[in-house]
């Protein structure tokens, strides 16, 4: 109800207030707002990947300018953020000498998947979040109650995230798995940790249509090189591990009429697997002598 009570000298009262208490008072509180903002700068940035190091990077830097798409919509970022990709380094490195004002054209690139890329460098992660449920020792999706059925992606999971998995892609002109379009541009622009990101949040996805899936196994052959052993692997074990599923749909029929290095290399799985399961029911069958 009353304020703190004053117990200086009738000489201090009597003359001018002395302002010195509260400019010193105002200096710690000075100091300790910009050390906490400073911890809670370096807690941001340890969240990703790309920023743990022992010093983040200067949010200070220079201001880039992305052009992306073919209606080249306009992303800006801190140099020091975007030199994290060796792809984005080396450009900026070849614009050294240039003015000051650096602009970079992504022609090719899907503005909703850049958006992504560009999260990630800031962030670590992109929406929907990877989220670790550490009662049930499984990852979910951000907004997700639980994990779906791994053996059975195009059966709809009432608990998943209300997050769209797909998206329109323009140069595709098609619906493709939003994961699979952000594995190849990471792999595009050097980002390995993000890659292993996205791979583990497509895992977590169900209610895909068939077509969307190997359309979207299409795209991934066709923008990762032959040594990839992770995005094709991915694909390739889930066709196998749902085989009853896309064996009954015509799509499934029209893309192997179409052939290519998918199904070929679908073929090589499929006798491997067989193999393996003819291997292990010999192992357990006892020899006639």
């Amino acid at each position: 109800m009353f304020g703190k009570r004053s117990f200086a000298s009738s000489k201090e009262r009597s003359g001018k207030v002395s302002k010195q208490p509260k400019t010193k008072r105002s200096f710690r509180d000075t100091t300790r707002h910009k050390h906490m903002a400073e911890r809670l700068d370096k807690r941001s940035m340890v969240d990703s990947p790309m920023m743990g190091e022992s010093v983040s990077p200067s949010l200070n830097s220079a201001i880039v300018t992305m052009a992306v798409g073919p209606d080249q919509r306009l992303f800006a970022a801190h140099e020091d953020v975007l030199s994290h990709s060796p792809f984005f380094a080396s450009a900026l490195r070849d614009q050294f000498f240039e003015s000051a004002s650096r602009r970079i054209s992504l022609p090719d690139e899907e503005p909703e998947i850049f958006s992504c890329i560009l999260e990630y460098l800031y962030k670590g992660d992109y929406y929907p979040r990877l989220l670790h449920d550490k009662r049930r020792h499984t990852w979910m999706l951000e907004g997700a109650m639980s994990s779906p059925d791994p053996n059975n992606p195009t059966k709809p999971d009432p608990r998943a995230a209300a997050v769209e998995p797909t998206f329109f892609h323009a140069g595709v002109g098609a619906v493709l798995l939003r994961d699979t379009a952000v594995y190849c541009a990471a792999h595009r622009y050097g980002l390995d940790e993000l890659k292993r990101l996205a791979l583990r949040k497509q895992g977590l996805q169900s209610g895909i249509e068939v077509a969307t899936i190997l359309r979207s196994a299409r795209y991934a052959y066709e923008h990762t090189p032959d040594t990839d052993s992770r995005l094709r692997a991915h694909y390739l074990a889930l066709i196998i591990r749902s085989r009853k599923t896309f064996k009954r749909s015509g799509t499934m029929q029209m893309e192997m009429e179409l052939g290519g290095k998918l199904f070929f290399d679908l073929f090589v799985a499929m006798c491997n697997h067989i193999d393996d399961i003819v291997d292990a029911t010999n192992a357990r069958t006892p020899r006639s002598i």
